[in-house]
């Protein structure tokens, strides 16, 4: 079968290509705004890249075009499609179709962490000797990949809430057909399609309805909105974490952690790892894998050896004594929750340094724009792009004073954090995209 994928470098249609050519298909596929990791892995698998969406890629005469969900009416490829009658599909009703069907599904869904999350997953099963397939939403760095189709029974998947295409509104993660889901947390985001929290709930609760009896469903014990989805109906056995009366519960720092299931301990994690929100990723993972059959033990011997995902907190130089880091945090809880994370790393008096750029539809329509100086409490300075916004950066991050600064372009914000920085400091910075190669520019301006 020879597909052609339009919007082949997002994170999810780019692994869907991985997986389309591991499986003998021939793939082709269009975009545009391309940038790293996705375009360079592409290109290694050998799979040709087209850029832009002109109508006369329909001379390649694929078997069918998959769609992606940055797609939209107007785009002239697909109304070339639409107008010849060709067919077309979305990227994951093609890949439950062929490439799920049959298999045990782990499905990884929540506002934070999936990524984190379902790279953990996949790194356990893979380390019980269960060889899983998986699909992540970035490239975990104990494979070095962000898809394979794994030799198993197992298939661990990150379940996005976003929607299918524009002629599929339904959230992704209904068509996965899941046996083990995590619902790790739930938040509001997605402000450019879901009008509020409850929209958001209603999704996630059809991702419950679509779990089989047989199935289990992890969910996070802290969170009221899921207690909400689940009050809704659930048909599958649960399991919780991350409260103290939760079926799993960690006693200790992040870094270093007793599991508890039930209130006795059955297992420790030792890792490098840091943050809250990552020992509740591994708690999350560690209740999934026990129903593919690995034990709490096993799971957290394997997560001992976790080497994170690329964008995560990676370490993308050091001089003079500062650390620039990469984050891929951008919703002003995940936001938080990383810096928490950092500062928790870090000796008594050790600055940070948070340079963010609020790229996501959510963080430029502004709905969550009050919450961002909350986020940043914890660092000591913060930098703010604003190229793009259609709100006032500077207003609202006024109540954080001389602390935080606003920068109308990349080479203003390297100024602004050069002229900051001291040795020892650590710089974090955080966006969904690619920043217009900020890191860079800060290492060899530190210099």
């Amino acid at each position: 079968m020879h597909i052609h994928i339009l919007g082949i470098c997002g994170t999810f249609m780019g692994g869907v290509a991985a997986l389309a050519r591991e499986a003998g298909h021939k793939v082709t596929g269009c975009d545009a705004g391309v940038y790293p990791p996705m375009s360079d892995q592409l290109r290694a698998l050998g799979i040709e890249l087209i850029e832009g969406y002109d109508a006369g890629q329909l001379a390649l005469r694929p078997d069918v075009f998959v769609v992606g969900n940055v797609v939209t009416r107007g785009n002239p490829l697909m109304e070339a499609v639409l107008d010849a009658g060709l067919p077309y599909n979305s990227g994951p009703q093609w890949l439950a179709e062929n490439v799920l069907q049959g298999r045990h599904v782990l499905a990884v869904a929540g506002t934070h962490g999936k990524t984190t999350t379902t790279s953990m997953l996949a790194w356990v099963l893979e380390y019980a000797g269960l060889k899983p397939g998986f699909l992540v939403g970035g490239v975990p760095l104990n494979f070095g990949v962000s898809a394979r189709l794994g030799e198993g029974k197992t298939f661990v998947i990150e379940a996005d809430e976003y929607d299918t295409a524009f002629f599929d509104k339904r959230s992704k993660f209904v068509h996965y057909r899941a046996r083990t889901a995590i619902l790790n947390n739930l938040e509001f985001d997605h402000a450019d399609i879901f009008d509020d929290l409850a929209a958001i709930e209603r999704q996630f609760h059809h991702l419950v309805r679509t779990v089989p009896a047989a199935g289990r469903i992890v969910v996070n014990g802290l969170e009221e909105s899921l207690a909400r989805v689940l009050h809704k109906g659930c048909w599958s056995e649960q399991r919780s974490f991350g409260a103290t009366v939760s079926d799993f519960c960690a006693v200790g720092e992040p870094g270093s952690f007793e599991v508890l299931e039930h209130g006795a301990k059955v297992a420790q994690v030792n890792w490098s790892l840091s943050g809250v929100h990552n020992q509740l990723n591994a708690l999350a993972a560690i209740a999934a894998a026990q129903h593919a059959g690995v034990s709490p033990a096993q799971a957290a011997e394997a997560l001992g050896e976790f080497q994170n995902v690329k964008r995560r907190m990676e370490v993308r130089g050091t001089t003079h004594g500062m650390t620039v880091y990469d984050d891929f945090a951008h919703h002003p809880t995940a936001i938080r929750t990383t810096v928490d994370g950092l500062r928790r790393t870090l000796a008594p008096g050790q600055r940070i340094l948070a340079v963010f750029e609020p790229r996501s539809n959510t963080m430029k329509l502004g709905t969550m724009k009050s919450q961002l100086p909350w986020s940043l409490e914890q660092a000591d300075l913060a930098f703010c792009h604003s190229g793009g916004l259609g709100w006032d950066a500077r207003e609202v991050m006024a109540p954080m004073g001389t602390r935080a600064q606003v920068a109308d372009s990349i080479d203003e914000m390297v100024r602004q954090v050069s002229a900051a920085a001291r040795p020892g400091n650590q710089i974090l910075c955080m966006s969904n995209g690619g920043f217009g190669g900020i890191h860079a520019k800060l290492l060899a301006a530190l210099k």
